[in-house]
């Protein structure tokens, strides 16, 4: 999948002009304001009416929300409402519930608990649940491991890469935390001010980072030099 175009504006002023390839999981890593939840948003069709949007993708597939892209929001405490059981916020028969549940490892007795009984690890399941319900050709992750523990963090990821390799979708990472992203992604996108910065391997921009952002991100993201094993 080719982003041969995502070019935003609002009054006259460029916000987001970029350009990427998802091969198979791209990891898009900036500091906030750099554009990162804007082209979220623009794949999703969801930017406000005031801004203007220019998107052109090579794709063998519609990009359509709900139906070919599955969305993982920031935060899962967020994403589903307070006052209602799980049950009632997954609109599908009970047998794709189960199906999906297993898929995530969750067990069929949450359904009929309400969000705040969940755990974060349990929550963000829920909501990776709902989001491959569709079956999507693109998964796209907006920070969804900002809120979890070390622990829970490092689950989640694994979770998704092995969904990955089972159900075969690609993948778009969108986050600051390049340690993460290190774990989850084969290439990375770097974005500063709604520009490219830096494209590349994983491996090959950590280990040689070119631009003297990215190698201001990646000491920020690591403690020790451990990113370059």
């Amino acid at each position: 999948m080719q982003v041969s175009k995502l070019h935003i504006i609002l009054k006259e002023k460029t916000l987001v002009d970029i350009d990427f390839n998802i091969n198979s999981s791209l990891a898009l890593v900036g500091q906030s304001g750099s554009g990162k939840s804007l082209t979220i948003k623009a794949l999703l069709n969801m930017l406000p009416s005031e801004m203007q949007l220019a998107l052109h993708v090579k794709s063998n597939f519609e990009l359509i929300a709900g139906k070919t892209i599955g969305f993982v929001p920031q935060n899962p405490f967020t994403a589903l409402s307070p006052l209602t059981k799980i049950k009632d916020q997954i609109f599908l028969s009970l047998d794709e519930i189960s199906d999906l549940f297993k898929q995530v490892n969750l067990d069929l007795s949450l359904l009929d608990r309400y969000p705040p009984e969940l755990s974060g690890g349990q929550l963000q399941r829920v909501v990776i649940a709902i989001a491959l319900s569709c079956h999507p050709k693109l998964l796209l992750l907006d920070e969804p491991t900002t809120a979890l523990d070390a622990d829970t963090r490092k689950n989640i990821i694994n979770l998704v890469q092995n969904l990955q390799k089972k159900m075969g979708y690609k993948l778009l990472f969108v986050t600051h935390d390049i340690a993460s992203a290190k774990l989850l992604c084969d290439e990375i996108c770097i974005i500063k001010n709604g520009k490219v910065v830096e494209f590349g391997k994983m491996a090959k921009v950590l280990q040689d980072p070119q631009e003297l952002y990215t190698k201001t991100l990646i000491e920020a993201n690591f403690a020790n030099r451990n990113y370059r094993q």
